[in-house]
């Protein structure tokens, strides 16, 4: 079947708004524009970039990311209320595309315990605030929320009435994960069915993934009908999570001779956006994760092999290459020159401005004298770390010198910069982190930085896993600490798993600084 035989299914990425809901994925303005800008290149359709009235920080967010993205829809989300509305539309107004996204939970348990209306109530609300939101903006987004949950004549007849009082798309969110596939096909299935005037909107899905079945659920709507999925960069969201975006749209092509259907994605670039939204919001991706983790195209079994090396579509029905893997791991040394290096990084998914490729260079080159190869996986490191982290550096990491001993105390001196003055700190076993003992080396560095920068700071999490293989391989430390009730992540690279450690806790209190 021809790609002009398919039909067209639109991608509605949420990973700015539901995805940044995961605990611990806050990502600050600089973050969330890069993030936009990565999604546009990935080819999505619409960018729901926040909830404007939730707080001061998400207006700006999604007024930022309107003004700048192109050649894309920007969402924002809206209770059923005009004062958000209002607030979502002055978020919005510059975009090119702007499109406001009303909800409102419509099961019987949430119209009983949480709205404590009844289903007229909710109709009118649902018609007058979609009309509203309509004399702003021609796209108009209504969403029942718990929309599996709720009884399919009620349903049926708020879709109806939303969409002749102006919505031009209608998203049925299965808000906890609580449907099967067959079930949610079965709704889709009514709704066109029982709808009159379905054929005037694009009827959407929106899964969690409570029971495992987003991915399973969104693809079930499709196959009934549905033209849009909601889904979220690594399955990115509330609890469990959503329906990952990668997983969908590869199982749309993949499978293309059974749903039938396309995207406007550019699947190559997969991979290096699902890394990039892994390393802002500080949570890695399983090594087992479909499509984008790091085993998904690895092969250790001797049968695999064998079958692998004798036609790879034996243990393959994708390859590497399909979402923005490398089918070779091509290894640089402290000879290889800046044009390789270059190269390798635009293979990568990655084009960086001379300025970027300087700095890239330079640590490489660090790097390669440290250790005897580099790879990918290294200068995807490298990259991330010196790059792609936006952070305001306030502090930066120049140095530590450690003495440790089995059952005692370490000593440590720790130098840091800010601007151009050196700030160096000694901790021994006569300090403590604010007056409480400590115990090791990773201790003493957490210690030593908060002294240092003046940021009183409890670690919740201390990660840290190998980048590549190899006993010289860069250690990579992620971290999670409060300051006072505030909760930042950081991270640091490094072959020294201490000296990644204190540009972790650095990297942290810059966080909190901005």
């Amino acid at each position: 079947m021809s790609s002009d035989e398919l039909r067209q299914v639109t991608i509605f990425d949420t990973t700015l708004r539901d995805g940044e809901q995961s605990p611990g994925a806050s990502m600050n303005l600089a973050e969330k524009l890069e993030v936009a800008q990565a999604l546009v290149e990935l080819g999505v359709d619409v960018i729901e970039a926040g909830f404007p009235i939730s707080s001061p920080g998400d207006f700006e967010a999604v007024q930022k990311v309107a003004e700048i993205v192109r050649n894309v829809e920007v969402c924002g989300l809206a209770r059923s209320r005009k004062e958000d509305i209002v607030a979502a539309w002055e978020a919005l107004k510059h975009a090119e595309q702007p499109r406001i996204h009303i909800f409102l939970a419509t099961s019987p348990i949430h119209r009983e315990h949480k709205l404590r209306k009844s289903p007229e109530q909710l109709l009118e609300m649902a018609i007058e605030t979609v009309a509203f939101a309509k004399t702003l903006t021609p796209k108009v987004e209504f969403s029942p929320e718990d929309a599996s949950r709720t009884e399919i004549d009620f349903l049926c007849k708020i879709v109806e009435a939303v969409i002749r009082a102006g919505a031009t798309s209608v998203n049925i969110p299965d808000t906890v994960g609580y449907a099967t596939p067959p079930e949610m096909s079965e709704r889709i299935k009514s709704l066109i069915m029982r709808v009159p005037n379905i054929d005037k909107t694009v009827l959407s899905v929106h899964c969690h993934n409570d029971l495992g079945m987003a991915t399973a659920n969104s693809l079930a709507a499709v196959m009934a009908g549905a033209g849009q999925i909601e889904c979220t960069i690594n399955g990115l969201g509330e609890r469990a999570g959503n329906c990952a975006l990668e997983e969908v749209v590869m199982a749309m092509k993949t499978r293309s001779d059974q749903f039938k259907t396309r995207t406007n994605i550019i699947t190559n670039r997969l991979a290096p956006v699902s890394r990039l939204v892994s390393t802002i919001t500080g949570l890695r991706v399983p090594r087992n994760k479909a499509i984008v983790g790091q085993n998904a195209f690895a092969h250790e079994s001797g049968v695999h092999q064998d079958g692998m090396l004798k036609n790879r579509s034996t243990y393959e029905i994708m390859t590497p290459e399909d979402v923005g893997f490398q089918k070779s791991d091509l290894v640089l040394g402290k000879h290889s020159g800046r044009a390789a290096l270059i190269d390798r990084v635009r293979s990568l998914g990655h084009e960086l401005t001379p300025e970027q490729v300087d700095v890239v260079f330079a640590e490489f080159k660090r790097l390669a004298d440290r250790k005897k190869e580099v790879y990918d996986a290294d200068i995807v490191a490298i990259i991330e770390q010196r790059v792609q982290q936006k952070t305001t550096m306030t502090w930066e990491f120049v140095s530590y010198e450690l003495t440790c001993k089995t059952g005692q105390t370490p000593n440590l001196t720790l130098t840091l910069k800010r601007g151009d003055e050196m700030f160096r700190q000694f901790i021994s076993a006569a300090d403590g982190p604010f007056d409480a003992p400590f115990d090791g080396p990773v201790d003493a560095m957490f210690l030593a930085v908060c002294k240092l920068t003046n940021i009183k700071m409890q670690c919740l999490e201390y990660t840290i896993r190998s980048v590549t293989d190899g006993s010289d391989a860069q250690g990579e430390v992620s971290v999670y600490v409060d300051n006072s009730g505030r909760r930042e992540r950081g991270q640091g690279v490094s072959t020294d798993v201490f000296e990644a450690s204190a540009i972790a806790f650095v990297n942290a209190v810059n966080r909190i600084l901005t």
